[in-house]
């Protein structure tokens, strides 16, 4: 909520509030001490009470008079209501009348407050009940006559006053609390929406512990990935805006899925490539983050074999995914301005990343051997000779991952294969059983058309020797 907002409803139920009395037990005080004083015939001690309690009440009326309420005037209304509770020596109407205003001041005060006014109210009940018995005896004669109705009925119009208030107040901040929810749903909403530029890893600790943000930075190891499509700049030049934007984005959304699914840190989109990368902000450990990041890998080059099989059915033919990976110390954490920052990686690893995913070819998976030796004992791997990189001195030695899935014959999750004119494509662990059949009917089909060419072609060859 903007300050300008806060501002607003502050003075809204600030305005609310001065346009009632906080107290209307005083003028219930000033009327009972006045009407003791006329039952008593202005006696003496009749008339000390009605000065003991008249001067402080006038004082509240004028000095709380379109102010709020506070601790200390609650004191002091709890402390002349319990005098005129033990003056009275506990008298029943009375008392109950009094008791009651008694009550409700300590009901409206905060919690912690409330154990010392009771304890005000007694102390002073008990304390004046003692003066009023050496005084006049336990004679007092006030059950009778006008005087308990009378404060029972000024008792019960206070009470009433103060229920008003009290649910006028309510009312009030009903009307700010669904305000303040609003404003807070719009908040929720546009923040919702900005995380989409941030990564998750990045913005979920500012979230739940609202730490400053400022220009900072590490040394620390990380396993990163660069990739692109393969023959994606080719394709765009014969593409309509709508068909490249189409491509773009699904490709994007899946390799993202992936991303968030192995935990990696998607730093940025790079056109058609995207940088990841594992160990900050939450790492598991060096070698943990190198086969996490070559697991993605994996996953994204099996999942744009099915995004090539659609682009295919589109028009679209050979794109294929090619991808570096590396491990080593990079600079890693917020870079820019206190205006604007960025959550990005900086150095030379990240570099050599960026170039062994331009040195591989499609489909191919490029390590550096700081990442092989971390992942060749889980993953088969095949050494792809040394490659002289883009600003790197010397020969770089690559290795090229393999597909787990490539040596497991009739155990592999998937078969793919293509040649002129014909694309086999199955993806075991996307299929479903329902649909078993109708892909061995499609698949025996393509057999009968097969084998009814092959007899086509046959007999055209021998028309032709004829």
């Amino acid at each position: 909520m903007a300050s300008s907002d806060r501002l607003r409803l502050y003075a809204l139920s600030k305005d609310k509030e001065v346009r009632r009395f906080d107290y209307p037990e005083v003028f219930v005080l000033l009327l009972t001490v006045t009407l003791i004083t006329i039952k008593f015939d202005f006696n003496s001690t009749s008339m000390a009470l009605f000065v003991a309690v008249c001067l402080p009440s006038l004082m509240i009326l004028i000095y709380n008079y379109r102010r709020s309420a506070n601790f200390w005037t609650s004191n002091i209304v709890v402390f002349l209501l319990s005098t005129v509770i033990g003056s009275m020596q506990f008298c029943s109407v009375l008392s109950l009348s009094l008791v009651l205003l008694l009550g409700i001041r300590i009901i409206v005060n905060e919690p912690e407050n409330r154990v010392k006014l009771i304890t005000v109210s007694v102390v002073t009940s008990a304390m004046f009940y003692y003066v009023s018995v050496i005084l006049y005896g336990t004679g007092i004669e006030c059950e009778g006559g006008w005087l308990p109705s009378t404060v029972l009925l000024a008792s019960i119009t206070a009470f009433l006053w103060q229920f008003w208030g009290i649910y006028h107040k309510y009312i009030n901040y009903d009307e700010i609390a669904q305000q303040a929810a609003g404003r807070i749903n719009i908040m929720a909403s546009v923040i919702n929406k900005l995380t989409r530029f941030v990564p998750l890893q990045v913005w979920q600790p500012i979230v739940k512990t609202d730490n400053p943000v400022s220009v900072s930075n590490k040394r620390a190891k990380l396993s990163i990935m660069f990739s692109d499509i393969v023959g994606f700049t080719e394709l765009s030049d014969s593409l309509s805006a709508d068909n490249l934007a189409d491509i773009l984005n699904t490709y994007m959304h899946c390799m993202t899925v992936i991303a968030n699914k192995h935990g990696a840190v998607l730093d940025k989109f790079i056109g058609d490539g995207m940088v990841c990368f594992f160990g900050e902000p939450d790492s598991r450990g060096a070698r943990q983050d190198a086969l996490d990041c070559v697991a993605m890998a994996i996953d994204m080059r099996r999942e744009m074999r099915s995004l090539r099989q659609k682009w295919r059915l589109m028009g679209f033919e050979g794109l294929h995914l090619r991808i570096g990976i590396t491990t080593g110390y990079c600079h890693v954490g917020n870079f820019g301005s206190n205006s604007r920052l960025s959550y990005t990686l900086i150095g030379k690893e990240a570099n050599l990343a960026a170039r062994l995913e331009s040195a591989a070819t499609k489909g191919e998976i490029l390590i550096s051997e700081s990442t092989y030796d971390y992942i060749c004992h889980d993953y088969e791997c095949e050494y792809g000779g040394g490659y002289q990189l883009k600003g790197f001195e010397k020969k770089v030695d690559a290795w090229q991952v393999l597909d787990p899935d490539a040596n497991k014959g009739h155990f592999s999750k998937w078969v793919d294969h293509t040649l002129p004119g014909f694309n086999l494509h199955l993806n075991f662990k996307d299929m479903k059983e329902n649909d078993y059949k109708e892909i061995r009917d499609r698949l025996n089909f393509a057999l009968e058309r097969i084998e009814q060419e092959k007899q086509a072609a046959v007999f055209d060859s021998n028309e032709n020797k004829n």
